[in-house]
């Protein structure tokens, strides 16, 4: 028996798959990137892996002295050139989909009691309006309005 299929240290023939599996899944720290970012992280990573191959063959070809070397400098410093904006399109591409489509963030718990508490004064507000004016309809008297009226007499 393997060291992983048994229940632990000491387990015998009999114990079975009691003990943790060979492959056990775990939740992601982080979530995955959008299809966008990715494809363009992806394409950054090739173009990156290319340029950086380039000025090694570069560098040696210019140690031996061939006549490669100047042709290759070229695509070199072209490489390094669509590598930053490789680069440069991931970062673009990423803040364009966070303004798009926004984070989603959910409300902290201070907020939330920010929120509540708004709520309570609003509801007690409203509350003694309404007992105000239940008090001032018993009394037989008419609330006065404050229009832009009001001032004429109307």
């Amino acid at each position: 028996m393997s060291r992983y299929e048994g229940g632990g240290a000491g387990a015998g023939a009999g114990a079975g798959a009691t003990g943790r599996g060979l492959w056990v899944e775990e939740p992601a720290q982080r979530h995955r990137m959008p299809d966008p970012v990715r494809t363009s992280a992806v394409r950054a990573v090739l173009i990156v892996a290319v340029t950086l191959t380039q000025a090694t063959i570069t560098f040696f070809l210019t140690l031996t002295g061939s006549w490669l070397a100047l042709p290759m400098a070229l695509g070199a410093i072209a490489g390094t050139i669509v590598a930053t904006w490789g680069v440069l399109d991931v970062w673009i591409t990423r803040q364009m989909w966070n303004q798009r489509y926004g984070v989603l963030s959910e409300p902290s718990s201070t907020a939330r009691r920010l929120r509540r508490e708004a709520r309570r004064a609003s509801r007690a507000t409203r509350k003694a309006g309404k007992a105000r004016g239940a008090r001032e309809a018993t009394a037989g008297r008419i609330p006065r309005e404050d229009g832009p009226l009001a001032a004429s007499g109307r």
